[in-house]
């Protein structure tokens, strides 16, 4: 008997489940991106996105879970080490307009495929990664001392995402 992908049960199309597992990485690159911070604080971001991604497949959610499994099988668990790598965009607007338009879509898909419930534990999930990447490392000021620990571009982004995703 040939087992049948996850997304199936939920009734997505590969395409569509593709959609749904990219965005979370997407957003904690977008997230990282909407504010230049230097390497050292990209990386406590990455990490805190990663690891709340990974924390995802303890969701009482069943998508949330399968999201979360599948991203975690295909970019490393954190619990055992696994970092994802550094990822500066060369235009960071253009890559979060990407992002932010892709959420869109996925509500839209998620407002037809599943019931509120579902879909409302991704959206969440989606603006709680953004949430910790955002408040990973703080922004700006000297030798890694004071700065605001979320910058107003960073803000603006987690802000955005959650209205595109009516969260």
């Amino acid at each position: 008997m040939i087992e049948q992908p996850a997304y199936t049960g939920f009734g997505f199309s590969d395409e569509e489940w593709g959609l749904l597992v990219g965005l979370p990485q997407s957003v904690l690159t977008a997230a990282s991106a909407a504010e230049s911070d230097g390497a050292r604080r990209t990386m406590a971001e990455s990490a805190a996105g990663l690891e709340t991604i990974a924390t995802g497949r303890e969701s009482a959610s069943p998508l949330v879970a399968a999201v979360a499994g599948e991203v975690v099988t295909r970019v490393g668990d954190p619990e055992i080490g696994a970092e994802l790598p550094v990822i500066e965009p060369a235009d960071p607007q253009a890559m979060i307009d990407d992002v932010l338009a892709r959420a869109a879509q996925a509500s839209t898909l998620l407002a037809a495929k599943v019931d509120e419930g579902q879909a409302g534990a991704y959206r969440h999930w989606l603006v709680e990664i953004a949430e910790q990447v955002v408040g990973a490392a703080a922004s700006g000021g000297l030798l890694g001392l004071g700065g605001d620990v979320v910058s107003d571009s960073e803000r603006h982004f987690r802000d955005r995402l959650a209205q595109v995703l009516n969260d």
